[in-house]
C-alpha cells in the first residue's frame, strides 16, 4: 500500500517509549522501515547495539541520542545518523515528551548489554 494513514499506523510500546510504524513490511515496504519515537519527558533509553544503520530526525522537543558513549543533545530538526554496529541510546532529561522520526533498513536487530537480542515488528 503506497499510503498509511496515521490512523492506520500500528502502535507499539516498548522500555517506557512509543513507536508508531508506518513504513515496514506488513504495510507494503520492500526496503526501508520509518517510524514516530515518542519519547516521554525524564526517560532513560536503554543502550542497544544495532544491526543497520538508522537516521533520526527531532520533530519536536529535545532529545538526547548517545552514540558509542557520546551524548548528543537534539532540538527540532536536527537529524542524527547512527553507523550499523554502533551502541545507542535515546533518552528525553526534558521537561515535555519528544518526538523523532526514525528511518532503517529492513532487518533491523537491536542486541542489549545482557545478551538479549530483538527483531522489532516496527523494523520488520
Amino acid at each position: 500500500m503506497p499510503v498509511v494513514r496515521s490512523a492506520d499506523a500500528e502502535v507499539h510500546d516498548l522500555h517506557d517509549v512509543r513507536f508508531v510504524s508506518y513504513a515496514c513490511t506488513a504495510t507494503g515496504s520492500t526496503e526501508l522501515c520509518a517510524w514516530r519515537l515518542e519519547v516521554p519527558a525524564g526517560t532513560a533509553g536503554p543502550g542497544h547495539t544495532i544491526s543497520r544503520e538508522e537516521v533520526f530526525l527531532v520533530l519536536s522537543g529535545t532529545p538526547r541520542l548517545t552514540i558509542d558513549g557520546e551524548a548528543h543533545d537534539l532540538s527540532p530538526g536536527d537529524v542524527a545518523m547512527v553507523p550499523a554496529g554502533s551502541l545507542l541510546a535515546m533518552g528525553n532529561p526534558g521537561n515535555g515528551p519528544a518526538s523523532v522520526w526514525v528511518t532503517t533498513g529492513i532487518g533491523l536487530e537491536a542486541v542489549f548489554p545482557d545478551g538479549s537480542r530483538i527483531s522489532p515488528p516496527w523494523a520488520r
